[in-house]
């Protein structure tokens, strides 16, 4: 694809960020061009929230990463604007992770995808909106306001990395980050028609990114193409000793090709057929048969630990939120509410600074760790995460990859289940039991399914072996190669 010096801001779908760092590099358009385009899409798209914050420093980094391509540095990501998510640590913009204890917190360090994302001559251009502290499955409980689907702005985008995903669908960057405690990168790129790569725990270094849950955090890339995953992929994964839980797995991420689909043993997980929409249930079919197609094995297979995944994933995601959260006090940094006392400033702090979602798992973390529940609720947890976990790597014995849906439906209208925590809750049923065994996955955009008159995105998860990220990202370029990718822009974007 040919890049114009100046890109326009309106002009329909963007290169990809792999051919705007080559038109970098060959000179043939700027950073500073590139950045100005971004500016004029978000600018163009204010409507949909998608952004918290823009970055002030985005244009003396375009100019340093000019400079350094006059210089003759071969950058694997020169130029290329990029959004991360707001729970995401870049120095010197606000990081508020959708909260009103955070409002007015800024940021004086640089995670260590942020720091890889500069070294690689990205321009970070601003902060996603998100779920407040990544509490979410809609981007709805964002102190900032819901992000809406470019698809269909009744709709949410999906959580808690809504608005990272609606950057990339909506055109205003070719790739962002968001984070994933349970499903937060695969079920709004579901939702939103784009990739969205969970990677192994441990695969991309969790250092200044702000807490959740923190055994099962990770940062994940959303793109349009399987060659831009594996482009940032590159960047970002690897091992960092400023992470404890950082593993030593030189990344080495390409797309592949048709001929890779050949011979590959495909589970379909039983337990997630059943509760899917019409529309669901058909893209899953035809990618089955896509698979069938280029020679690939599709077999069902039972993992039956799966069906308890969503209630072990709430009582240890909510009791290490409990635990992470305890540092906002209002004593330190954040916001603070006068009192006369401590104690009163620190409750009339966390009650103004805290929405509803996350004092409603503040306070359901804290019981299940208190005295007498602990063993009752926490600890069982533990242990059927362990049990799903092994289901796993059973299962992995006879298939080099898992497939279900990414989510059983596609988005649902704002309002529609957030006043009904356990309707929410449930929305992950297919993403949480990656999270609790480690593995990586990767929700590919396959279909559409029409509701209420609109065309909407329909997303499958293919999910990996530990340490096999890459394997993801060679089944995405072979999906693409025999057309079983369905990557379109929302109309208008």
């Amino acid at each position: 694809m040919s890049v114009p010096a100046t890109p326009s801001s309106t002009d329909g779908p963007q290169p990809s960020a792999t051919d705007l760092a080559r038109a970098v590099l060959a000179q043939d358009t700027t950073p500073q061009a590139l950045l100005s385009n971004a500016l004029a899409r978000i600018d163009a798209a204010q409507h949909l929230n998608a952004l918290i914050s823009l970055n002030a420093g985005a244009e003396a980094h375009a100019q340093a990463v000019q400079a350094r391509v006059q210089a003759g540095e071969t950058l694997p990501l020169a130029g290329v604007p990029i959004i991360v998510k707001d729970n995401i640590n870049v120095r010197g913009t606000r990081t508020t992770c959708g909260s009103r204890i955070l409002a007015n917190y800024t940021s004086p360090y640089d995670a260590t995808v942020a720091r890889r994302l500069v070294h690689a001559g990205a321009v970070i251009v601003g902060k996603a909106n998100m779920d407040e502290f990544a509490m979410g499955s809609s981007t709805e409980s964002s102190a900032s306001g819901p992000t809406l689907n470019p698809w269909d702005t009744a709709r949410v985008p999906g959580g808690s990395s809504g608005g990272s995903a609606v950057a990339v669908a909506a055109n205003l960057t070719p790739i962002s980050l968001g984070s994933d405690t349970g499903g937060s990168v695969r079920q709004p790129a579901a939702f939103t028609g784009v990739y969205g790569l969970k990677p192994t725990y441990g695969r991309v270094s969790r250092f200044g990114l702000v807490a959740y849950a923190s055994s099962l955090d990770q940062i994940g890339p959303f793109a349009r193409s399987a060659e831009d995953l594996a482009l940032i992929m590159n960047v970002i994964a690897g091992h960092d000793p400023q992470d404890a839980t950082s593993l030593h797995a030189p990344p080495q991420f390409a797309a592949g090709t048709p001929d890779d689909l050949r011979g590959l043993r495909v589970g379909v997980i039983r337990e997630s057929l059943e509760g899917n929409t019409a529309g669901v249930e058909s893209t899953l079919n035809a990618t089955l048969d896509a698979l069938r197609g280029a020679g690939a094995s599709v077999q069902e297979v039972s993992i039956a630990s799966v069906r308890h995944a969503i209630a072990a994933y709430y009582l240890i995601a909510m009791p290490e939120a409990s635990s992470n959260l305890a540092r906002y006090d209002g004593m330190t940094y954040g916001d603070r509410s006068t009192a006369p006392d401590v104690n009163t400033s620190m409750t009339l702090t966390r009650e103004h600074g805290f929405g509803r979602e996350v004092q409603r798992r503040i306070l359901l973390g804290t019981y299940a760790l208190s005295s007498g529940y602990y063993d009752a609720y926490y600890s069982k947890a533990m242990k059927v995460r362990g049990l799903i976990a092994q289901d796993f790597a059973r299962a992995f014995a006879d298939f080099d990859v898992l497939v279900t849906p990414t989510s059983p439906f596609p988005a649902f209208r704002h309002g529609e289940k957030s006043s009904d925590p356990l309707a929410m809750y449930a929305a992950d049923v297919d993403t949480v039991a990656i999270n609790l065994a480690g593995l990586p996955a990767l929700s590919v955009p396959a279909g559409f399914e029409t509701v209420d008159g609109v065309r909407l995105p329909v997303g499958i998860q293919f999910i990996a072996p530990t340490l096999k990220d890459e394997v993801l990202l060679t089944l995405a370029g072979g999906l693409e190669g025999v057309g079983a990718v369905q990557m379109e822009a929302p109309a208008g974007y």
